[in-house]
This record gives C-alpha cells, sequence and structure tokens, in this order.
C-alpha cells in the first residue's frame, strides 16, 4: 500500500470505522496498490451504499478530512504504528476467518448509488428490506467484476470521481454519532429476512433468526427502539420520533407472543411466565441490545433498545468543550458522589459510559459498576473494571452496592438510585473515601436534590442535607433535542458544588439553585438556558430548537439579539457580494 493509504485505512480504523480485515480486502480489490483518492471513493461507496443525500455528503465531508491528514503524516515520511507491528501477524487471521471481517458504519435511507432512480416506498419496513438488498446485489455485482478481472476498470473510474465527490460534500454538517455495523455477512442473512407477516407460518427457529436479522437491520438503518405489541402495528423510534414499520398490519397477539419469545432462554421464558415483566441485556454477535418484556391487557408486548455499539467521547456526545473538561475535572476526585440526571431516553448511559472511558484512560484503579442490565461493556485499560448485573450477578441495586463496599473499590457506578436503601449508601460510600457516580430520573439540579432529599424521613433530612452539602462534587442533567444536522444533541446544565452551593444545600434552600448555578459560570456551571444559548453559538442547534426550550426570559432576548444581528450581518454581506458582482458586470461591459 502507499503510504497515504496506509495513513488514510490507520485513521478509519482508530475510529473504529473498518477493521484491518476489511481494509485490506478493499485494497487488494482495487488491485493492489490504489492511491488514497481511489482508496477513499470505494469507501465512500460503502458507506453511502443506499443513504440519502445528506448522509453521503455527511460522509464524504468526514473522509475528506481523514484524506487531508493522511495525506500531511505520509508527507512527514512516517509509517502508522499499525502497519509497522500487526499487519504480518493479521493478514493470516484473516484467510482463516473471513466471517469477523468488517465494514464502515453508515445509516441507510434513501439509496444515492444506483444507477436508476427507484420509487419510494411508503412503508417504511419495505424501504429497510429495499436497501438491505440492494447492498446484497452491490456486494455480488463486485464479486463477478473481481473475479472478471474488471475491478481494476472500475477503480480508474472512482479515481476519477473521487476528487469530485469528496470536494463537493466538504460543505455537510458532521455526521450523528450513531454508529452501526455494515459487516457484509449480517447483510447477506438480513436480505434473507422473510416477510415479517409470515411469522404464524414459520418454525420456531426460523422466528429466531427473523428476529435477528430485524434488529441487526433496524440497528442499520439508525434505528434507537423496536417495539414488538399484540394486537397493534410495529413501530420504531428514530431521533425521538416514533415511525410505523408496516401501518397496514396490526400484529397478532400469537405472532407477538412467538417475536417476543423467540429469542429467550427457557429459564427467562420460565421468570417471565412467574413475574409477567423481564428486563435484560440481549446479544447478536458484536450488538447489544436492552430488552424489556411484559404483559397488558391485549397480550405481550416487547421494547428492545438498540444500545450503541462503541463509547463515544463526551464531545461527541455533544458537550461543549469546556463543559467536557469541567466534567473531566469531577472526575479526578478520590471521593464524592457525581450525579447524571434526565428523563428516560435522554442518554444518561451513554454519558455514563463516556466518564467511565475518561476515568478508565486517566486513572489507575478499581471500578465495579452495578446495571439493570449492563448495556455497554467497558474493557479495563488502566483501571480494573468490574460490570454486574441486577438478577444475574446480585438481586438488587442495594445488595450490590453493600457487597462492592468490600470489594476494594475506588469507583462504584450505580446504572438507577431509585429507592432509600441505594441512595443511603451511595451518600454513606461517597463520604468514606469512594467515587460514586450514579444516575437519576429529575429533570433539572434543583428538582436532583429534592428527589435525593424526600426519600429519607423528615426527622433524617437534616442530617441527610449536611452529607450531601459535603459529598456531592456535581450534577450532571441532561435531554436530547434536535441537532442542527438533523440528529439528535443533548442539551444540559451542570451544577458543580461549590461554597455557596453547599450553604444552598444545607440549609434547604434550593430554590436559590438556578441562581447560583447562572452566575457561577467561573466554576464551571451553566443553567440550561445558557448552554442552549452556547449550543446555538456552536452551530449544534438551531435558533428555533434553542427558542422553544428556552424558559428564562433575559436569555431569551439574547438569543433574539444576536439572531437579528446575525440575520443582519447575512443581509450585509449578500449585498455587498451582488454589488460587488454588479461592479464587475458593468465592468466588463465597459
Amino acid at each position: 500500500m502507499q503510504s497515504e493509504v496506509e495513513w488514510f485505512l490507520s485513521a478509519l480504523i482508530d475510529n473504529q470505522l473498518i477493521t484491518l480485515e476489511k481494509g485490506i480486502e478493499i485494497n487488494d480489490a482495487l488491485g493492489g496498490s490504489p492511491d488514497v483518492l481511489t482508496y477513499a471513493q470505494e469507501i465512500l461507496n460503502i458507506l453511502c451504499d443506499g443513504v440519502s443525500e445528506e448522509d453521503a455528503r455527511n460522509w464524504a465531508s468526514q473522509l475528506e478530512e481523514v484524506i487531508a491528514y493522511a495525506q500531511e503524516q505520509a508527507a512527514s515520511g512516517a509509517v502508522p504504528e499499525l502497519f509497522q507491528q500487526q499487519v504480518e501477524t493479521v493478514i493470516p487471521e484473516q484467510e482463516n476467518h473471513p466471517e469477523e471481517s468488517e465494514a464502515p458504519s453508515a445509516e441507510p435511507a434513501e439509496s444515492t448509488a444506483s444507477e436508476e432512480p427507484t420509487a419510494e416506498p411508503e412503508n417504511l419496513f419495505e424501504k429497510l428490506r429495499l436497501a438491505v438488498a440492494h447492498q446484497q446485489q452491490v456486494v455480488e455485482q463486485r464479486k463477478a467484476h473481481l473475479s472478471s478481472g474488471k475491478d481494476t476498470e472500475k477503480s480508474g473510474k472512482s479515481g476519477k470521481s473521487s476528487s469530485k465527490s469528496v470536494e463537493s460534500a466538504s460543505s455537510g454538517a458532521a455526521a450523528a454519532g450513531t454508529t452501526v455495523s455494515l459487516d457484509d455477512s449480517d447483510y447477506e442473512e438480513s436480505s434473507e429476512l422473510p416477510d415479517i407477516r409470515t411469522v404464524s407460518s414459520m418454525s420456531d427457529a426460523e422466528v429466531a433468526v427473523c428476529m435477528k436479522h430485524l434488529l441487526l437491520g433496524l440497528r442499520a438503518y439508525g434505528v434507537s427502539d423496536l417495539h414488538i405489541s399484540s394486537n397493534a402495528p410495529l413501530f420504531i423510534r428514530r431521533s425521538l420520533a416514533l415511525e410505523r414499520l408496516d401501518p397496514e398490519w396490526v400484529v397478532p397477539d400469537e405472532d407477538a407472543q412467538r417475536m417476543n419469545l423467540a429469542l429467550l432462554s427457557e429459564e427467562q421464558r420460565e421468570k417471565f411466565r412467574r413475574e409477567q415483566d423481564i428486563s435484560f441485556g440481549l446479544e447478536i454477535g458484536k450488538a447489544r441490545f436492552r430488552t424489556a418484556l411484559m404483559y397488558h391487557k391485549d397480550g405481550i408486548s416487547g421494547s428492545y433498545r438498540l444500545v450503541p455499539d462503541r463509547i463515544q467521547t463526551l464531545e461527541e456526545l455533544g458537550f461543549l468543550p469546556d463543559d467536557a473538561r469541567n466534567i473531566r475535572r469531577l472526575l479526578d476526585y478520590t471521593n464524592g458522589l457525581i450525579l447524571v440526571t434526565g428523563p428516560l431516553g435522554s442518554g444518561k448511559t451513554t454519558t455514563l459510559a463516556a466518564m467511565i472511558e475518561v476515568a478508565n484512560q486517566n486513572r489507575e484503579d478499581h471500578i465495579i459498576t452495578v446495571e439493570d442490565p449492563i448495556e455497554i461493556i467497558q474493557t479495563s485499560k488502566k483501571c480494573q473494571i468490574t460490570q454486574r448485573e441486577i438478577g444475574r450477578c446480585t438481586n438488587s441495586y442495594h445488595a450490590a452496592l453493600k457487597g462492592a463496599l468490600r470489594e476494594d473499590p475506588d469507583i462504584i457506578v450505580i446504572g438507577e438510585m431509585h429507592d432509600l436503601e441505594t441512595i443511603e449508601n451511595a451518600i454513606t460510600a461517597s463520604e468514606t473515601g469512594h467515587l460514586v457516580i450514579g444516575t437519576l430520573h429529575t429533570c433539572d439540579a434543583g428538582n436532583t436534590l429534592n428527589r435525593v432529599l424526600d426519600v429519607f424521613p423528615p426527622s433524617q433530612q437534616p442530617q441527610i442535607r449536611a452529607m450531601t452539602a459535603g459529598s456531592l462534587r456535581g450534577i450532571i442533567c441532561q435531554r436530547l433535542i434536535p441537532a442542527a444536522n438533523g440528529g439528535l444533541t443533548i442539551a444540559y446544565e451542570i451544577l458543580i458544588n461549590t461554597i455557596a452551593v453547599g450553604n444552598i444545600i444545607s440549609e434547604g434552600k434550593i430554590y436559590q439553585l438556578p441562581a447560583t448555578m447562572q452566575i457561577g459560570s467561573k466554576a464551571g456551571m451553566c443553567t440550561l438556558d445558557q448552554n442552549l444559548l452556547e449550543k446555538y453559538k456552536a452551530g449544534h442547534i438551531t435558533y428555533e430548537t434553542a427558542l422553544y426550550y428556552m424558559k428564562d426570559t433575559s436569555i431569551m432576548d439574547q438569543l433574539k439579539k444576536l439572531y437579528a444581528m446575525q440575520q443582519a450581518q447575512q443581509f450585509m454581506a449578500e449585498k455587498a457580494a451582488r454589488e460587488a458582482a454588479e461592479a464587475a458586470a458593468a465592468a466588463e461591459k465597459k
């Protein structure tokens, strides 16, 4: 490989967009020594196969940055460490385990790679099946080209169009943070997915295979949740909006039962029949899903949350750089309590995972997590990480937290602080030399503190207020809102426990917190409205979105003034451009 291609592939591997095996396979298919633009175009073809024009621009914009980086590194004469140490050992492994190769990620929507436009199906499920079938068709076409020796000609054409494709996409916004798998084996299986309406005629084994293909396919489609409920249409959630998967088909009770029970073990089925509710983590290959089943008046209902397949950084999740630094400072404490809060589905799990990853990279400690269920798998790096799951590894949060104190932990992560015993043990642990990180379903810092304090009897509250005032390090309250690029981003407020905040907590004057947070920017604090204004300035959200979620009239006035100023500047710039164009045209006539 040429040096530029080596650096390009190394950057993609570092960002978990492709495996080394797949990268080498693509290089071989392009004749063994493609230039970086030809190679990038082939990657772009895979990423944009079956996606919308906007997503294609997003991917091309990102690849343009990677190309520039690769060219800069190659010009220095350096060789990627990956190719210095691992190429010789990885290539033989690829020959023995071709099924493990992966390809970059994308979010299929409309096809931009097809030669002829196809009619847009109204049925969302049919859109998915067409996109998956198209991907398999392209794979087969590439194999045919490769076997007939035509791939060299194809790569030449790709090289000619590469520069144009990347250049035309340079103005695209960054793609949403969702990571998906385009592994060929998954898509080959998914392309054979039978019509979901024929579940009643399938065997139990076929229903299980059908469910696996459906979940993997929806993951590639950028879906966050799948719901299968008796006597109701299948529906999904994408970017917080509900969409009917097949609006004209209502799932019969018998089909809903078979689909929801298909992936359960016999032990899980027995537990579900006995308790009538069950929550567990589901693994399909490398993909993970948080699954919850329940009975309702019409039968059985299942909810499948598609867990992110990689740990994102705080900045990737939407935290502004200064705020991300302040959160990392909180993780430098050796003891105390940090709370991550927000309504259901607000991204608390991914934020928690990002914070654990920060500690995992910068500290040398023992981290114990207690989750229900385990969603994102953490790999021990500098820290030793022990993950425990409610129901499988321990009976309850309270029991797990009590047991964790005997396991020499430095950091304890609690998936949900929902009862008095858990909250009390968490506060006690934070006072006895442990850093405790927990989550609550509250919408702001004031409500969070009220929730923590109000679970205790009135006679204990003065003592708990004093303990909380001394042990609390910070509170991060977040929610998901529409991003400017069409995806989702987080809006948040941050409370840092200063002397003033500690006095407010100990005196029970929680109503004073918003004002203290508003003037506490130097300490790293911000209110939700302040954050919305800053995210608008950074281009993360639109003016309409910022205005919709704001409540503070003084911040709203600042936003309106800023927007008016930007509109005026844009008008003047356009006017100046028009006048310059008219002057140039007049000069040409003379």
